[in-house]
């Protein structure tokens, strides 16, 4: 590993370790996904065991659970898990991690990860999934972007900056960023075929400042020095305040749940 993978890799687990110290917040704030993405992930998959892993506060556990599906949710942060648990306390819950699952081989017939895939170390992580999936299963992971393709979203976009609206978090973006990352490579591709990609309409009821909520639970925002994420946030309220579509009680927030999948052989 060179000097720059090392300081990547370093960076990466600050932005994924930052969660926990938001987990009320994340899960007040953050939005479910679209049942027909969820749908999509999972057509094909032999049985309906499902694995939610990286599962933060529950918000994809609770749609599987809602729809019928024998799910099972993987969580490292404890204090993200907590709240799942307290959300979900049906639903069986572990600590484990994406390079360490608690499971046993072949206990899934999918694998899906909720705005999770890309904190994964997928030099570990995918013998891993592959292990714990029966052959013919299903691994994806599904993200919520926004639809700049709305004049007043693109906009929002350009004003909060990357920090808050991430690489990931519009769909051109998304679909550049997870053409070739975020899945098994090495050992662990040769057990999955051919990725595919697929976007579904999404929206969630917000008001300016449950918006502003929201976005202050992004990682590149819960990392920033104190006084730079309140003078993002500040930015971001007042353009909310200014934008006829956002400046009067609720409005729906126009989204995109994307999904990137790819079937174990």
């Amino acid at each position: 590993m060179t000097a720059r993978d090392r300081t990547e890799q370093r960076e990466r687990e600050r932005h994924a370790s930052s969660f926990g110290a938001a987990a009320t917040a994340y899960a007040e704030h953050r939005p479910d996904y679209a049942r027909d993405a969820v749908r999509w992930a999972l057509e094909g998959a032999p049985g309906r065991r499902v694995l939610d892993l990286g599962a933060g506060t529950g918000k994809l556990t609770g749609t599987l659970a809602a729809m019928g599906f024998d799910v099972t949710a993987v969580e490292p942060d404890p204090a993200m898990l907590a709240e799942l648990r307290r959300s979900l306390p049906d639903v069986p819950a572990h600590r484990g991690s994406a390079e360490a699952i608690p499971l046993p081989d072949g206990g899934v017939d999918a694998v899906l990860a909720g705005n999770a895939m890309h904190w994964f170390d997928m030099a570990v992580a995918g013998p891993e999934i592959a292990r714990v999936l029966t052959p013919g299963s299903t691994l994806a992971g599904l993200w919520n972007t926004l639809d700049d393709r709305v004049g007043w979203v693109a906009e929002l976009a350009r004003v909060a900056g990357g920090a808050a609206i991430g690489p990931r978090d519009t769909p051109d973006s998304w679909r550049i960023e997870t053409a070739t990352a975020y899945l098994p490579r090495g050992g662990g591709a040769v057990a999955f075929g051919s990725p595919e990609q697929a976007e579904f309409r999404h929206a969630q009821r917000r008001t300016a400042d449950s918006l502003v909520a929201t976005l202050a639970t992004r990682a590149g925002m819960l990392v920033m020095p104190a006084p730079q994420r309140e003078a993002t946030l500040d930015r971001i309220r007042a353009f909310l305040a200014d934008t006829p579509q956002t400046a009067h009680g609720e409005f729906s927030l126009p989204m995109l749940t994307c999904v990137l999948r790819v079937r174990r052989r």
